[in-house]
């Protein structure tokens, strides 16, 4: 067997790494923009290519003829990706370009739950005029508490908050119009507040397999504090759902996901493929949806997919076939905690790549995952400019994890740095109480 894994980030190693483990044995053809040295050691062959120049995937696609690709980034998936290997004959786990729109554009996506009934969207409205009476008055309604997002796909970058990105209803408007220029949409809606986590599911048009939840921590500092970055660490708990939820919360999950894929399937007459990413946030009013992401997250997948005990690849099968059950996917219960390791001046600057870097031997109950990183010749590691490598630890307890990867982390030699707090005992006391509060 062949599998065609376009990829980047430390996302990928995992996803690689879950592949490998196939009782399967498949040949791993890897693509990427740049060489990870922890995908190297799992695939037959490694590729550099820009993933978005799809004429270059097509012809290694065609020299390799896998059996089927597995898609991991947004951008190549939201450009079509699935639909250009599809034109050679080959199956994908990730959705295509129509479907797809789930996460590259946020007014379908908010459009798309209104439509069909599914009543997870906070108030909001969809913009391509540039009237700025309109807006204000809107923003005025939700008492200046709004949030503006970018109706396309920017890196995660697209969406800025009232309060924290935005120091008024001026600021706002003015972004809100700038993405009208550069999009020709903008999506502007409630500020919620409560506390946000993912559930993502596989996905074979309308059968919808959960895996367990996860807590992610975007700000750069210890105390969620600083700028936001592609995540600095995530955390699960046994129980597969997290301290701060009710059980009807994740069952509400669970509903928003399944009720999405029905309405993918009868609004665009085809059926949804590959992960489904929901982020969501637990409020006083129950659970909303922040946002939908057509792939898996990073550093969620660093969670998950170490807890997979069935076989990956018999799962993915299953996706692009339709025969996905239940059965075919089962998870440990055991808790894990993920922390990035990126170089000290990260997210601020990038003058560090190509500084040394070494990492312990990795225990059985933790794992390492490679994200930007550079192997030397000799096979010493170096910096990149972002996320460096995630260390996850995997115990019967959120804190038993914590310990095993700060204790990992704080081995690493190099100038770098992470986030100590992550799983801490501290900052999910500090959730429970918040959701508490506020139920109250």
């Amino acid at each position: 067997m062949k599998i065609l894994l376009i990829t980047s980030s430390a996302r990928g190693h995992a996803i690689a790494e879950a592949l490998s483990k196939s009782t399967h044995k498949p040949d791993i053809i890897a693509l990427s923009p740049s060489r990870n040295p922890g995908i190297r050691t799992l695939a037959a062959e490694q590729h550099v290519v820009d993933i978005m120049n799809f004429d270059a995937v097509s012809e290694i696609a065609k020299a390799a003829q896998p059996d089927f690709a597995f898609i991991g980034p947004d951008d190549p998936i939201g450009a079509g990706l699935a639909d250009a290997l599809l034109e050679l004959g080959i199956e994908s786990v990730a959705p295509k370009k129509a479907l797809a729109q789930i996460e590259a554009s946020k007014g379908f996506t908010r459009g798309l739950l209104s439509k069909h009934g599914i009543d997870a969207s906070p108030r909001y409205r969809v913009y391509t005029e540039k009237d700025i009476d309109a807006k204000r008055h809107f923003i005025e309604e939700l008492g200046g508490e709004f949030v503006v997002k970018y109706d396309a796909l920017k890196g995660g970058k697209g969406v800025k908050v009232s309060g924290e990105h935005l120091s008024g209803i001026d600021e706002g408007i003015q972004y809100a119009l700038e993405c009208i220029e550069e999009c020709g949409r903008v999506v502007i809606e409630e500020k919620l507040i409560g506390c946000e986590f993912s559930l993502l599911s596989f996905v074979s048009g309308t059968s919808v397999i959960h895996m367990p939840a996860v807590q992610d921590h975007k700000r750069a500092y210890i105390g969620d504090t600083g700028p936001n970055t592609g995540g600095m660490g995530t955390y699960s708990d046994a129980d597969h759902s997290l301290p701060f939820l009710r059980p009807e919360d994740i069952l509400q999950a669970h509903d928003y996901n399944e009720r999405t894929a029905d309405a993918l399937l009868e609004e665009c007459g085809q059926g949804y493929r590959g992960i489904l990413y929901g982020g969501f946030i637990a409020t006083a009013k129950g659970v909303k949806l922040i946002e939908y992401n057509a792939r898996f997250g990073d550093p969620e997948a660093l969670n998950i997919l170490p807890l997979l005990q069935t076989d990956f690849v018999d799962i993915c099968q299953a996706m692009i076939s339709g025969d996905l059950i239940q059965d075919m996917v089962q998870f440990e219960k055991k808790a894990t905690v993920c922390s990035y390791i990126t170089p000290e001046s990260y997210p601020t600057s990038k003058d560090q790549k190509g500084e040394p870097v070494s990492f312990p031997d990795i225990p059985e109950n933790a794992r390492l995952y490679f994200g930007d990183i550079a192997e030397a010749d000799n096979g010493s590691l170096q910096l990149g400019g972002s996320r460096t490598a995630g260390i996850v630890g995997i115990g019967d307890t959120i804190e038993e994890a914590h310990q095993i990867a700060v204790s990992l982390c704080e081995k690493v030699e190099g100038r770098v740095r992470y986030r100590p707090d992550i799983g801490s005992a501290d900052l999910v006391g500090e959730r429970v109480a918040m959701m508490k509060e506020l139920r109250n």
